[in-house]
């Protein structure tokens, strides 16, 4: 797996906890569909489409809000999946219909696979920095009576 990094490290800030939303049904129907939260499906759909991210041509994101091929691919399919409940429902619809969608555990499936991908490389990426000597906080120095 090559890293590619991340220029944008606060957009992704926002894209890997809406993946893991679409991954879960149980918060999709626990948040989503309570009227007093403010996340929803619009937000997330904003989140991976329109602003940190683009679902439907993610390659030109790696580096930007994405570390990976693997993790575009990944995004590419979760496009894919949305995309085909979205040509089977309104545009319109509540978020309720897009949930009972024939196709919407498929969208559930690409979601879990690449949240468990980009969960997996951001703890690499950080296991990196701290072989590397970074420590956060800052300026905490490695004690050599423990870890």
């Amino acid at each position: 797996m090559i890293d590619h990094g991340i220029a944008l490290p606060y957009y992704r800030l926002h894209v890997v906890p809406a993946v893991v939303a679409l991954a879960s049904p149980a918060w999709q129907r626990e948040v989503w569909l309570d009227p007093v939260q403010l996340e929803d499906l619009d937000y997330v759909v904003h989140v991976l489409f329109d602003d940190f991210c683009d679902a439907d041509d993610p390659l030109p994101w790696l580096g930007q809000s994405l570390r990976t091929h693997g993790e575009v691919e990944l995004m590419a399919r979760l496009g894919t999946a949305f995309s085909m409940v979205l040509d089977s429902v309104d545009a319109d619809a509540s978020d309720e219909v897009y949930l009972n969608a024939p196709g919407w555990s498929a969208v559930v499936a690409a979601a879990a696979r690449l949240a468990q991908v980009l969960v997996t490389n951001d703890h690499m990426a950080l296991s990196k920095l701290h072989d590397a000597g970074h420590r956060w906080p800052f300026g905490t120095e490695q004690n050599s009576s423990g870890p």
